[in-house]
């Protein structure tokens, strides 16, 4: 039989695989660290990336900042003229009543037989003191005002004698609300 000495070869193997195992490893860590300074790289500009759009949006936030505090200063603004607005509009609307509630007061006085001491008008209230000659013309005097539209009611506070240089006349309150002429 014939011998072969296999144990050259066996070591000549080992070597093979040795270096194959070596040199598997080194391109492994090769290729890690390749891949690991890829990820290095691309998640460093990423980051700076992320910072530039961070500092892009701290900028935006400020400008907005100053922009909304201009829109809240107008929308004070505009709510200032808004209610000059309605104050002017509501005397507008109201201008013509003192005059109409004059007008009235006057159409209805029983001409000759009574007169006013003083006129008071505050909100819907008319307060009217006067002097008249007798009971009867203080009545037809609150009758008419109930009928002028101008009135929701009429009342007589007080009614008492009074005498004005000799003559002797009626003293009277009157409180009457108004009703509401801007409609």
């Amino acid at each position: 039989m014939i011998r072969i000495n296999l144990l050259p070869f066996r070591a000549a193997r080992k070597k093979e695989n040795v270096r194959r195992q070596v040199s598997i490893f080194f391109l492994s860590f090769f290729f890690v660290v390749i891949v690991l300074v890829y990820f290095h790289i691309s998640l460093g500009s990423k980051t700076s990336r992320l910072k530039s759009k961070k500092e892009i949006t701290k900028k935006e936030v400020a400008k907005f900042k100053k922009i909304n505090q201009e829109i809240a200063a107008l929308k004070k603004k505009l709510q200032i003229l808004k209610k000059k607005t309605s104050v002017i509009e509501s005397l507008e609307k109201n201008r013509f009543e003192p005059v109409r509630l004059l007008d009235t007061m006057s159409l209805k006085v029983i001409a000759k037989r009574m007169w006013f001491k003083s006129f008071k008008s505050v909100g819907r209230t008319v307060e009217i003191e006067g002097l008249a000659l007798d009971n009867k013309t203080v009545a037809d005097f609150m009758t008419r005002l109930q009928g002028s539209g101008l009135f929701s009611a009429v009342k007589l506070k007080t009614i008492k004698k009074a005498k004005v240089k000799e003559s002797d006349l009626k003293s009277f309150q009157i409180s009457c609300t108004r009703k509401d002429l801007s409609k």
